[in-house]
């Protein structure tokens, strides 16, 4: 039996002994399936000895929280008996009794088990227990956890603490041990993000020191910088798909993992950007135990918003599963003039076999938004930036908008040919509309002077993805192999004007007391809608790529990684306008390129492990703009390299990263001498990072780190938008029992250091800090279930700051926001 420590609870698995070394455990598991009886001698004494003699013989997989056992005895047994009936008679006067996870896998619960403190649960949830195995000669499988080899089912399981997983899904390689990753991977559980009470996954990544956002929180998007490089919402991944999540925002209702892999990742993923980093989407699956959760949200100034989650499994070994997430947000922000009103549905269906298992995911969302913030807020050349402005403040107008609708369908197919080798297939499409009415500045004077200038941008995006590939995990002599082969194909599709609006007035205005124009100042009837735009640009790539893992001994500690991924892109832009020639090929490329990826890890210990890696992103080339001497033409996909070296150890329940890396990105400029626009620069951004995430001591919850960069363009200046210093640390108290039973304290605090606004570094922003503050209260209601009372206050000092200064873009922070919220479980 092997013990292992898990968010504060030790769960115990047992596995059928040697089934690589024999077939009786496989004829027992099959004798455990099908109810044949089996042999068994199982002496008295201590029910956790008697329960691994049990699984040793009647080649069953059984898990439980060791607290179960801990103290019990059984009678034990001798004779011959169906394994379901021997497991009955072991538990008789424990008061335990058992139930299926699986069609060889079985659970053990106490009826009358409740835990009641910081998150009390109605019985003890083995669907958020559940243990990876990584033992040799084992199959190990617990409450819908699928095998090494295979993706299906519950991610990785929580770390102490419960706010960040043990694994990750890295890329093609699948789910993966942070400790064993060669990579720096943060896994935020669902937990967290109710814990949080976050609307959408930019709310969750800035628990990251290593991002930051840069779009402003009532725009209509969210964008990040991930290691002081641009990294869109378009270039998230939903189950390790891309350009089928939501390309301005998603919402997190249905999902149950924000996973954010820092660094390149073109072996991973393929595709091309996400040069600083990858945010994936784990969506939520169905446990074991039934789920019935309603929570009512307030946030100020008058937003409610109302959410239900629901979840079944069945069939016989509860192999069919339902998950369902609604939600409806309706109501005025803190920000003037401004009210969001958004829709979730979110359905995720999967099916769990012996070898067989499939998901498809549903999604669809509405976000409407009146009075929007712009993304797109900038200062002229040579203006000094002036101190923000409050941060209700809005420049926009009451009758702008920005309406947008989003569909999703994704599925995912797997196999296993044999028992950590599995067959797969993924895909996924989506559509997003979007219609809008909006407004941007641009600062003239340190007093806050702006021009306003009104826009209309009508977009259709539709995405395509394909995957198909295998896992194998398997060895050769002394050599363990963890071998990865994938094929992808994607499709972008952009539907616009190529954002060329329409003739629409600018007015003067100050960003500190902000010109609002009368509703009917502008005719909107008539605008151009989503649905009616032509075909703007379409983004293809194809690739095949190979990993292979390799191990020395069989064990993981030394573990060597080799890939590459051959990839094709091609992208073609059409003419919008005038209408005669609409459609017609404007520019093209199609280039190819293989990007090789090394890592390696080395762990002296089971807890301490080095590692280090190489690997590329490729980025589609850029077109010369339209006032340079080349206009239109069309640069080659462009490689951009990261070195990377770190180190992690485990305490049990706290584990400390840390990391240093270099990445090297080509960016292009247009030459003010010859106006001539190639890719002839650099920018190079060396880091150091430091991560904590864990339970220390009981009842006290630590999430955070700090990131150092030193951003450089090719001429010695720092690169523009790039903080070198960003600080995170969340934390949670439970204060003692006999205190303020079930009553949590929560906090934050983050720091952003001041940035340069332009590559000349004559315009800066100054640094910001920013502290939330929040309490949660845990009971049990009338019914049994649990109750969770949360209230949190965002941006507790109504600190004024420049949350961004990215890309040439000004973004203000959000104002003081409260939120209160009850969870009831049904």
């Amino acid at each position: 039996m092997a013990g292992i420590a898990l968010a504060g609870v030790s769960v115990a698995v047992l596995v059928q002994a040697a089934a690589a070394q024999t077939a009786a455990p496989a004829q027992a598991a099959r004798a455990a399936r099908d109810g044949a009886s089996v042999r068994l001698t199982i002496p008295k004494g201590s029910l956790e000895s008697g329960l691994v003699a049990f699984t040793e013989q009647a080649g069953v997989k059984l898990v439980y929280p060791t607290e179960l056992t801990a103290t019990l005895e059984t009678e034990g047994l001798d004779g011959t008996f169906s394994p379901l009936d021997a497991l009955t008679r072991l538990l008789e006067g424990t008061g335990l009794t058992h139930r299926p996870a699986g069609a060889s896998t079985i659970t053990l619960i106490n009826p009358r088990y409740v835990q009641f403190g910081p998150e009390p649960v109605a019985s003890v949830r083995l669907d958020e227990l559940s243990v990876e195995g990584e033992g040799r000669g084992t199959a190990i499988v617990a409450a819908g956890l699928p095998p090494r080899s295979g993706t299906v089912g519950q991610p990785p399981v929580p770390y102490a603490g419960g706010q960040v997983g043990t694994g990750a899904r890295i890329g093609m390689l699948g789910n993966r041990s942070v400790l064993a990753t060669p990579f720096s991977v943060t896994g935020y559980t669902e937990k967290l993000i109710r814990d949080q009470e976050a609307r959408s996954v930019a709310d969750v990544v800035l628990n990251n020191p290593s991002v930051r956002s840069d779009a402003p929180p009532f725009s209509e998007r969210d964008s990040y910088f991930i290691r002081g490089f641009s990294v869109t919402n378009l270039d998230t991944a939903f189950d390790g798909l891309f350009y089928i999540a939501n390309p301005r925002r998603h919402f997190v209702e249905g999902i149950e993992r924000v996973e954010v892999l820092l660094g390149p990742t073109a072996l991973l993923s393929g595709g091309t950007g996400r040069v600083g980093g990858t945010i994936n989407l784990i969506p939520k699956r169905a446990y074991d135990e039934p789920l019935a959760r309603l929570t009512t949200t307030y946030i100020s100034d008058a937003q409610i918003w109302t959410h239900a989650d629901l979840g079944r499994r069945f069939g016989q070994f509860k192999e069919w599963g339902v998950r369902f997430n609604g939600a409806y947000r309706n109501g005025a922000t803190p920000l003037d003039k401004n009210e969001i009103e958004v829709g979730v549905a979110a359905l995720g269906l999967d099916y769990r076999g012996e070898r067989f298992r499939a998901a498809l995911d549903l999604t669809h969302s509405r976000q409407n938004i009146t009075a929007p913030t712009s993304l797109f807020n900038a200062a002229a050349p040579n203006v000094l930036i002036p101190r923000n402005p409050a941060n209700r403040r809005n420049t926009a107008s009451a009758f702008e908008y920005n309406d947008s609708v989003y569909d999703m369908a994704a599925g995912r197919v797997e196999y296993d040919l044999l028992p950590e080798t599995t067959v797969y297939v993924a895909g996924g499409i989506s559509r997003y509309r979007e219609d809008s009415l909006s407004s941007y500045y641009l600062i003239t004077s340190p007093t806050g002077q702006a021009t306003n200038t009104l826009a209309i941008a009508p977009t259709e995006l539709q995405g395509m993805t394909g995957e198909i590939g295998l896992r194998s995990n398997f060895q050769t002599g002394f050599l363990g192999h963890r071998l990865t082969v994938s094929a992808v194909e994607v499709n972008n599709k952009n539907f616009s004007r190529g954002y060329f609006p329409p003739s629409l007035p600018s007015f003067e205005t100050n960003i500190f007391d902000p010109v609002s124009l009368p509703f009917g100042s502008i005719a909107t009837f008539g605008l151009p809608r989503a649905s009616q735009q032509p075909l703007f640009s379409e983004l293809t790539a194809r690739s095949v790529a190979v990993a292979d893992t390799l191990s020395l001994g069989g064990d993981d500690r030394f573990l060597l990684t080799l890939g590459g991924r051959y990839q094709e892109i091609g992208l073609k832009s059409y003419v919008t306008r005038p209408v005669p020639t609409q459609g017609n090929l404007a520019s093209s490329y199609a280039e190819s390129a293989f990007s090789p990826a090394i890592a390696l890890v080395v762990r002296p210990f089971e807890n301490l492990s080095f590692y280090g890696n190489y690997i590329e992103a490729l980025t589609e080339g850029p077109t010369a703009p339209a006032l340079a001497a080349n206009a239109g033409e069309i640069f080659a996909p462009v490689v951009s390299r990261q070195k990377e070296i770190g180190t992690k150890y485990d305490f049990g329940t706290v584990a400390v990263t840390a990391a240093l890396f270099e990445i090297e990105q080509p960016n292009a400029f247009t030459d003010p001498l010859t106006r001539i626009f190639s890719v002839a620069g650099l920018q190079r951004n060396r880091g150091a990072e430091f991560n904590v995430f864990g339970e220390p001591v009981p009842g006290v919850r630590l999430l955070g780190g700090v990131t150092f960069i030193d951003p450089r363009l090719t001429n010695g200046n720092i690169a523009p938008g790039v903080p070198s210093t960003a600080f995170n640390l969340y934390g949670e108290v439970d204060l003692p029992p006999w205190l303020a039973p079930g009553l949590t304290l929560t906090g934050r605090a983050m720091y952003t250091s001041g940035v340069y606004y332009d590559t000349g570094n004559t315009q800066t922003v100054p640094d910001w800090t920013r502290f939330d503050a929040g309490l949660r209260y845990a009971f049990e209601g009338v019914n049994g279930k649990p109750v969770v009372l949360r209230a949190t206050v965002q941006n507790l000092f109504d600190e004024r700051y420049w949350a961004s200064a990215a890309r040439g873009f000004l973004a203000v922070g959000a104002p003081r926001t409260f939120i209160l919220s009850a969870a009831v479980d049904f």
